[in-house]
Formats: C-alpha cells, structure tokens, sequence
C-alpha cells in the first residue's frame, strides 16, 4: 500500500486512489462520492480541499482523479461506518496528523524561514536527500552471487533507452514500474522501493545543480545495469510486453 498522505505544493493531502484502495471501493464509486461533496459544499470549499488530478491506467491511459485535503477527505469518508473503514479513517487521521507535525516542525527558528511554504519546501529537499543517500548506500553493497557476476558489466542504461527496445515512452516505463511496486516518485524524482534498492538493478550518483534561487539543489541520476535491465524485460514479459527486436522475429516466423 502507498503512503497514505503525502505533501502536495505544501499541503498534507491524499487521493482518490488511495481512498478506494484503502476502503476496498470502486475508483468511480469514491469519484461519485466526491463529486456529491463538491455539489454539497459550494465552490469556495471544493477549490480550497478539492484538487483533481490524473493517472495513468494499466492501459496507459490518463484517468481523473482527486486530491483531499484533511478537510475534503474527513467529508467524503463520513458514510463509510463499518468497523474496518472507522479503523482505517484513524489512520488516515493519525498520519494527517503526524504529516502536519512534519510541516510544523519545519518551522523550527533554525531555519531561519518564516515562509510556511518554503519550510515545506526545505523538509521535502531534506527528504529527498535522504532517501537518495539510503539507495546509494544500499547499491554500494549488493549481495554478490555466481549468478551477479554472469551479469556484471561496465555498461550502464537509462529508463527512455530500455523504454525504446519495447516501443514505449520512458514516462510509461517508470509508470509500470510504479504500478508494479518497483519505484515510486517523490518531489519529481523515481526511487526504487527499498526490497529494491539492493539487487544491483541500478547505479545512481547525485548531480548538483543551481536553483532559480541561487541555491544549490541536488538530484539523483540513476541508470540500470544489465541486471535490471533483465528484472524489467521479465517484469515486461508477464505484462505481455516483447521487444521490438522479438515481434519482428516472431513476424518472420509467422
């Protein structure tokens, strides 16, 4: 299950998506829902707690979906009364809470920012820092078997080239691997799950940029070796997804 709330341009929401997993409902049920709220609430409200969205189906196709303040999601989950849905409204609740208390302690004089949204901001660079150092950390010690070594190369591949030898976009690709429980995106960069990070599927090193600011900010770029290039051709492969290269063989065959 993903992170229940999360932060959006400053704010502790969460989604439509997570709403019908979390409460075992249909995707268009819960819209249907949210749709009779905005109705009941009045525009002002729905602007401030409403925020629609999309996502990308199985398809590959963009769907709507909505993101909830605590405000719009405490709205949309008053019906749901069962007592598996009043436990999981408290962790919704919990996590608002300990997500705000996040946001809060931000606030610390330390920072020397009085802007509450640039001390957002600052937290989810923190964040992000450290997530990027716990991948690097656990690449730089991957079990090492006979069968690691057969697939150790110097070569190394970005996601859009490994997308191209199966026809599709890189923004698809990190898509499915999302979708697969792979990877998941935070502040606009992919990491990889942490039951991931230490296979030898990737090799990752920081860029150091400067912002618009005049700070300096730090990215992870991170490419595939040939081990994970073979994780996500097997992963593929379930989905029904060949490579270019096999349906033109499988053409001449035919």
């Amino acid at each position: 299950m993903n992170q229940l709330v999360f932060i959006e341009k400053g704010q502790a929401v969460t989604d439509s998506l997570t709403v019908a997993e979390v409460f075992g409902k249909e995707h268009k049920n819960v819209l249907a829902d949210i749709r009779k709220q905005v109705d009941y609430a009045g525009e002002e409200f729905a602007q401030l707690n409403f925020q629609p969205g999309e996502y990308l189906d199985k398809n590959k196709q963009p769907r709507p979906k909505m993101n909830l303040s605590e405000e719009a999601f405490t709205l949309v989950a008053m019906s749901y009364n069962t007592k598996e849905a009043v436990q999981m409204k408290i962790k919704f609740i919990q996590e608002f809470k300990r997500m705000k208390e996040a946001l809060m302690t931000i606030s610390s004089p330390s920072y020397m920012i009085e802007d509450p949204i640039k001390r957002a901001q600052k937290w989810i660079e923190e964040q992000k820092e450290r997530l990027m150092l716990e991948q690097q950390m656990k690449e730089n010690e991957p079990k090492v078997t006979y069968y690691d070594l057969i697939l150790q190369s110097k070569d190394v591949i970005n996601i859009t080239q490994i997308a191209k030898d199966y026809g599709l976009s890189g923004k698809i690709l990190n898509q499915i691997l999302n979708e697969e429980e792979v990877q998941y995106k935070t502040n606009g960069q992919w990491l990889l799950y942490s039951k991931h990070q230490d296979k030898g599927y990737t090799k990752s090193h920081t860029i150091e940029y400067r912002k618009s600011n005049g700070e300096n900010g730090a990215k992870l770029h991170t490419k595939w070796t040939q081990k994970g290039r073979l994780f996500i051709h097997n992963l593929l492969s379930k989905r029904g997804i060949e490579p270019l290269i096999d349906r033109e063989i499988d053409k001449k065959e035919a």
